[in-house]
C-alpha cells in the first residue's frame, strides 16, 4: 500500500511569535521531522496558506473583530488576524521542518473570497486545491496527517481524505490545537473518529 506524509501549514505564522501561534505549536516540528527520518513515504506534501493581503477572512478587511464569525458566501467565517499573506515571513514554511523530502507542495486560500481550510478543496466545496489528483495519480491508498491546526485546517484536511476514500491516519503528537474555545482540540477529534480517522500516538 502506497503511502504519503501530508504535513499541514508549519508556517511562521502559526508557529512561536507569529500573526496566528498556536499554542505549543513548535513542539511538533521535531516530531515531524522524525517521522520523515524514520518512515519511507511514497509521497510527502507540505500544504500552505497563501492568502492575498485582501483575503476576506481577515478581520481587518471587514472591519470586524477577531473572533467575530460573519456569513461568507453563505457559510460561517471566523474573523482571523492576518496571517500567510502570500510573499511575506509569516507564509513561509518554519526553518526547522526538513523539507529534504518533500516531492509536492499545495497552496490553498488563494480566492480572496473564500477560506480555504482542507489541503483538498476550499470551505464552500467551490474549487479544489488538486491534491486529491495528485494522490490518485501516484497511486496512494494511506495518507498520514500533522501539522497545524489540529481543530481546523489539520480536521478539515482528514476528513476529506475520508470522504475521498483514502485510509487517513492522524499523529496526535504530530499536531496542535488553537483552542479558540478549550474543548475545541478534544472535538476535533472526536469528530474525526467517528467519521473513520485512526489517531495514532
Amino acid at each position: 500500500m502506497k503511502k504519503a506524509l501530508i504535513i499541514v501549514d508549519v508556517q511562521n505564522d502559526f508557529c512561536e511569535g507569529g500573526a496566528l501561534a498556536v499554542p505549543d505549536a513548535d513542539s511538533i516540528i521535531p516530531y515531524i521531522n522524525l517521522l520523515l527520518e524514520e518512515n519511507e513515504y511514497d509521497q510527502v506534501v507540505l500544504t500552505q496558506d497563501w492568502h492575498p493581503a485582501n483575503h476576506k477572512s481577515f478581520a481587518s478587511n471587514n472591519g470586524k473583530n477577531v473572533g467575530e464569525t460573519i456569513s461568507l458566501n453563505g457559510v460561517p467565517q471566523f474573523m482571523w488576524p492576518d496571517h500567510c499573506v502570500q510573499g511575506t515571513f509569516g507564509a513561509d514554511f518554519h526553518s526547522d521542518l526538513n523539507r529534504d523530502k518533500v516531492t509536492h507542495i499545495i497552496q490553498k486560500g488563494k480566492n480572496p473570497e473564500i477560506d480555504s481550510y482542507s489541503a483538498f478543496q476550499d470551505n464552500n466545496h467551490f474549487m479544489k486545491t488538486g491534491l486529491e489528483d495528485f494522490l490518485r495519480y501516484h497511486d496512494i491508498q494511506l495518507v498520514e496527517i500533522v501539522g497545524l491546526a489540529l481543530d481546523y485546517c489539520v480536521k478539515f484536511t482528514a476528513l476529506d481524505a475520508i470522504n475521498a476514500g483514502f485510509v487517513t491516519c492522524l499523529h496526535f503528537n504530530g499536531t496542535k490545537a488553537v483552542n479558540v474555545k478549550p474543548e475545541n482540540g478534544k472535538n476535533a477529534i472526536y469528530d474525526m473518529l467517528e467519521r473513520g480517522v485512526t489517531i495514532l500516538g
